[in-house]
């Protein structure tokens, strides 16, 4: 599935909410078409960072330009070219909807609210057609194939392996052919032999031309790397060198 995907920068990108910085310090220059890993143990602002960058949220300190549009003033614009994949509370699954019902669902969704006038007012025969190949594209880019399915389309999502449940997650974005795809806990309860296949998997999609971020716990070497870690405080540098010293 080929896309033009598009250049993310920042500088000092932050976001403070009610009980403190979500993450703080951004810094971040990546090309068109990069696999950026944002990178951190659970609850240091990955997500946050990752719903920041493609509009979801509003940062409040330091500036980022996603695709020629600056945040966080331009929210709106970089929406239209991005989108959320696996992110709780965001793009949840539902467990009692089968596969091709959730590919349906988006697909209208898409032909709504996110094609032009001209688009809708095509031939019903052209637009199942149109609507029957971005399903096809997005599963393929995705690596999901419906048939290797224990139910092929009719299963539910509740019976899909985790593996299987991302890669749902991310042709559902896909649908909607974004020039910034964002991927949550990419690598969360994955074997070690999963972890490579999806990471492949996006790997393909950024040579395609898509530009790709995705939160993990670590990050594999040949990617664009952000880190959430929090720095350690001036008293524990102190107190680690101490024991160090001790030791």
């Amino acid at each position: 599935m080929a896309v033009d995907g598009i250049a993310v920068t920042a500088e000092g990108f932050g976001l403070k909410g009610p009980r403190g910085w979500a993450f703080r310090g951004i810094d971040l220059a990546a090309e068109p078409g990069a696999l950026i890993a944002v990178e951190g143990p659970s609850g240091s602002g990955r997500t946050s960072l990752l719903l920041a960058l493609t509009g979801r949220m509003r940062a409040t300190e330091g500036t980022a330009t996603v695709g020629g549009a600056r945040l966080p003033k331009q929210l709106a614009a970089v929406r239209r070219f991005s989108a959320p994949a696996n992110v709780a509370g965001v793009t949840d699954l539902d467990p009692a909807l089968t596969v091709g019902e959730h590919l349906r669902e988006r697909t209208l969704l898409q032909r709504r609210f996110g094609d032009s006038l001209r688009a809708l007012l095509r031939p019903r025969e052209e637009r199942a057609a149109e609507a029957r190949q971005r399903i096809d594209t997005a599963l393929s880019a995705a690596g999901l194939d419906r048939e290797a399915l224990p139910k092929g389309a009719r299963t539910a999502v509740r019976d899909l392996e985790r593996l299987e449940a991302l890669r749902l997650s991310i042709a559902l974005a896909l649908i909607s052919r974004p020039r910034l795809l964002a991927v949550d806990d990419l690598d969360l309860k994955l074997s070690d032999a999963e972890r490579v296949e999806a990471w492949a998997q996006l790997r393909s999609l950024a040579a395609a031309g898509t530009t790709v971020v995705a939160v993990c716990s670590e990050a594999p070497e040949d990617v664009v790397t952000v880190s959430t870690r929090p720095e350690p405080r001036k008293e524990e540098e102190t107190d680690a060198l101490a024991e160090t010293g001790r030791a």
